[in-house]
């Protein structure tokens, strides 16, 4: 993960915020985004544009606000995706860049926290990738979705961007500034693993003896 992470950080210290955008876009409205490093790239997003990040990014309002755009546009295709397409778009079978189980995760989600999916989501990996095609496909209200969707857009990619800043000017957030994307990614994985312990729980409850 840190791999990846540091080979995205590299690419938007190089690109700025061209590259930094259509990273979180096509986290968040495409399919095959579901592997890309959102939160942490976020988080490292913000840093890169305070004092201690040496000012690699242009300033916070922008890079906060170019977070949140992408995020929400790519919510919309998302939609869009699912819309028009339907569920017949979840039917493939299993491959390198799809896999059925982060589809069942997704409309788990939706189906246990309803139109609050759009926001909730946004800070569960994986799930964030999926939920707005699923929301599509399930023919969502569209204004709901909309509005759901700018709430979540810029909680997440002006939120965790705005953390990033501020807490990258930290001394000991800053000399260990990895050991902080790790964490980040900690806590952004935390709901799946939750939710995978409950499953297992649960369905080790009504296997038969």
């Amino acid at each position: 993960m840190l791999g990846l992470l540091d080979f995205a950080n590299k690419w938007v210290e190089r690109g700025g915020l061209i590259v930094l955008a259509i990273i979180v876009f096509a986290e968040s409205g495409l399919l095959v985004g579901f592997f890309l490093p959102g939160d942490s790239l976020l988080f490292f997003a913000g840093f890169l544009a305070s004092d201690a990040g040496g000012h690699h990014l242009p300033a916070l309002p922008w890079v906060a606000l170019t977070c949140a755009l992408a995020a929400i546009v790519g919510d919309q295709v998302g939609y869009m995706i699912g819309n028009k397409f339907g569920p017949a778009l979840f039917k493939r079978e299993k491959s390198r860049f799809f896999n059925p189980e982060y589809v069942d995760k997704a409309e788990t989600f939706f189906a246990k926290h309803g139109s609050k999916t759009i926001v909730l989501a946004r800070f569960v990996p994986i799930v964030r990738t999926f939920v707005p095609t699923v929301a599509g496909a399930s023919r969502m209200h569209y204004r709901t979705f909309v509005t759901y969707n700018v709430i979540g857009g810029l909680l997440w990619g002006a939120g965790v961007t705005t953390l990033g800043y501020f807490l990258g000017e930290i001394d000991a957030v800053k000399n260990n500034i990895e050991l902080a994307a790790i964490v980040i990614v900690a806590i952004s994985l935390a709901p799946i693993a939750w939710e995978l312990r409950k499953h297992r729980k649960s369905a080790s409850a009504s296997s038969p003896n």
